[in-house]
């Protein structure tokens, strides 16, 4: 099998997995909506086999380099995924007066200096996840001016939630061509019930309450296990957060937070993706440095397809089937402990060649279906 797409050139030959299975895991995601440049020339055919660990999670370091804003100290974080969106958020914080040293995989980041609330709008548009700077910088400086943000195009991502929430908070907010402006004398804690548990907006929320007075109280939260980690990192850092990971997470405010340390739990969605393509070419693989519990969604759907999966410890095994992968009847993303939308690519390239009918649900994004044309392509029914 050759696929040409408009990403890196790359060659993978799958029949050795070392260290590093590819220079980042967007390349084993292949033809799932990846907006970069160049090409990759893949030579299938081969089994995917070996042993791997997995990296810090993208969708956990974002969040906590945007609150360390929030610390007047040093913040050392270790286990940062070396990913094109680290660079943006260290950029993001070097702009906005943050001293910051990387060490390998160790950021040392010093927001002592932190004087500037507009945050870089090249910057912003880079990266959807720049948005979260909007709490953080809110909370330290009192002010934040930040434009909406850009980052990939899954279709309607509206920051609604944010502003709203915000507002309750007593933000004076204006929203106007696409910047948004925040100030606040003071934030002045109370319950928010969200419509909808949003990742960015309980992230936001959490960040802006921890200097607030009294209790923020985020009902209906996000319950990913980034935003437990998030809290953890807070807590560490002197915060108050608690209910992370449930319905409801109550920040009560503090006056100042200290210096901290902390690690950077593993990335989920890279350990799916690796199992995925394991699984795709009837391969065996063992990730190593992997949370159990966050993969249940994913190993549950991959056994319904015929692998068999055994955990053990901090690491996880894939055997798939000698024969052809089996059909799933009904794939339905949903925010966690539902299945991740971030994998829904993945599942629909794997069941693409299993033996069946496989109904898949997108629920989140409107737009996450640009893969779907690149595989029809490529043969797919």
């Amino acid at each position: 099998m050759r696929l040409m797409l408009r990403v890196f050139y790359f060659k993978l030959h799958a029949r050795k997995v070392t260290q590093q299975i590819i220079y980042e895991y967007y390349g084993i995601i292949l033809c799932f909506g990846v907006k970069l440049m160049g090409e990759y020339h893949i030579k299938g055919g081969r089994r995917i086999c070996g042993e791997i660990p997995i990296n810090g999670a993208k969708n956990a370091i974002l969040p906590i380099l945007a609150s360390v804003v929030l610390n007047p100290g040093v913040s050392v974080i270790h286990n940062c995924p070396k990913i094109s969106d680290t660079k943006v958020s260290v950029d993001i914080l070097r702009a906005i007066g943050c001293k910051v040293n990387e060490e390998g995989k160790t950021l040392i980041i010093d927001a002592g200096g932190v004087n500037v609330s507009d945050v870089p709008a090249d910057l912003v548009k880079e990266m959807r996840s720049s948005f979260i700077f909007l709490g953080g910088v809110l909370g330290r400086l009192g002010r934040v001016k930040i434009c909406k943000p850009g980052g990939c195009e899954l279709g309607e991502r509206a920051v609604d939630l944010h502003l709203s929430g915000l507002a309750k908070l007593g933000v004076k907010v204006c929203d106007e061509d696409g910047v948004i402006e925040c100030t606040a004398d003071k934030i002045t804690g109370c319950r928010i019930n969200l419509s909808f548990p949003s990742v960015g907006a309980t992230e936001n929320l959490m960040l802006a309450g921890i200097y607030g007075e009294g209790e923020t109280i985020i009902s209906n939260a996000a319950k990913e296990p980034e935003i437990v980690d998030l809290q953890n990192f807070l807590n560490i850092c002197g915060a108050k957060v608690k209910g992370a990971g449930t319905t409801e997470i109550v920040v009560t405010g503090v006056k100042k937070l200290h210096d901290g340390e902390y690690t950077v739990m593993p990335d989920r969605i890279v350990a799916g993706t690796y199992l995925v393509a394991s699984a795709i070419t009837n391969g065996e693989i063992t990730l190593n440095n992997i949370e159990k519990e966050h993969l249940y969604p994913i190993t549950d759907k991959l056994m319904e397809t015929g692998c068999k999966i055994n955990f053990t410890g901090k690491s996880v095994t894939l055997t798939a089937p000698d024969g052809r992968l089996k059909a799933i009847d009904e794939l339905i993303t949903n925010p966690h402990p539902g299945f991740p939308t971030d994998m829904q690519p993945q599942f629909v390239t794997l069941l693409s060649i299993a033996s069946g009918t496989s109904i898949i649900t997108e629920t989140i994004f409107n737009e996450r279906d640009k893969h779907i044309y690149q595989l029809k392509q490529m043969g797919a029914d």
